[in-house]
């Protein structure tokens, strides 16, 4: 006679239980932004940072820096064009492209730059 053995999951994680007590702190590092402005209102922004999580953490740098590009120029907006980014031996580096205006401009990655400014100051994230 085979007799079949039914675990229940719970059972299987209670004795895991260990290996989820450790807990990461995110603890960014920002390095700082180079700005290019490319032609016209095109703009390129470098960010270099350390300690990110995944590329949403630069990308919300890169927008904070965009965003305050565009208060000094006297513009109230901005639109992301595009975003690349590397990552090598802990070291975040991205080369966003934005544009902005003084008006909301079409598409769909628009960003109001008071706005995301304020956001960046409640989160730490330095802009320009």
């Amino acid at each position: 006679m085979i007799r079949a053995a039914i675990i229940s999951p719970l059972m299987l994680a209670a004795c895991d239980a260990g290996s989820t007590d450790q807990v990461t702190q995110f603890r960014p590092d920002y390095r700082g932004v180079e700005t290019s402005l490319l032609e016209g209102d095109l703009v390129q922004f470098d960010v270099t940072m350390t300690g990110a999580r995944g590329k949403t953490d630069l990308d919300a740098y890169a927008e904070c820096a965009a965003a305050q590009y565009a208060l000094i120029r006297g513009f109230g907006f901005a639109r992301h064009l595009r975003t690349n980014i590397n990552e090598e031996g802990g070291v975040w580096t991205a080369d966003a492209v934005y544009t902005i205006s003084p008006s909301l401009p079409r598409g769909l990655r628009t960003i109001d730059a008071e706005v995301v400014v304020a956001n960046c100051a409640e989160n730490g994230i330095p802009t320009v």
